[in-house]
């Protein structure tokens, strides 16, 4: 079936179309991203008006605080392929978007996961101690590793 000059066939994209569909196909993946750090953010900022808090260790107090600054690059990480959007996007510059948004995007959920594991380790040193600190923290890191780097790595050797 042969096409004429202009025209194309069903279901095949211009590179202008391609574009633009998976400018959109990344802003609705860092929504999903998003939720996840807000939420986390939120718990972070209540965490510090607790009596609780005021008695924690300096240790604990400055593990706290790395969560926070991991969950703040986060945030920012995963919103700047948004915010270029809005700035770059009447000037066609949606190849660029793509490919610095992926980097902000790989480096942003990689702090994401280093906030939780954070998280997760002050929990663990709170309410059970340093092994479980270390036993939790180790556990998170791990799982996020392998979960969100390692099998999409070994999916595209397929």
């Amino acid at each position: 079936m042969s096409t004429t000059p202009g025209t194309r066939s069903a279901g095949e994209e211009t590179e202008n179309e391609r574009l633009t569909r998976n400018v959109n196909e990344l802003l609705g993946e860092l929504r999903v991203a998003q939720a996840g750090v807000q939420i986390l953010f939120g718990f972070l900022l209540t965490v510090v008006f607790t009596d609780h808090f005021r008695a924690a260790s300096g240790f604990e107090k400055g593990l706290h605080l790395v969560a926070v600054l991991l969950a703040v690059t986060s945030t920012a990480l995963l919103t700047a392929p948004a915010a270029w959007h809005r700035v770059l996007f009447r000037g066609g510059r949606r190849d660029d978007i793509l490919r610095v948004g992926n980097r902000s995007v790989i480096f942003g959920l990689a702090c994401l996961g280093a906030a939780v594991t954070a998280t997760v380790s002050l929990i663990g040193k709170v309410v059970y101690g340093p092994i479980a600190m270390a036993i939790l923290g180790g556990a998170t890191a791990v799982m996020f590793g392998v979960v969100w780097f390692l099998v999409p790595h070994r999916l595209e050797d397929r």
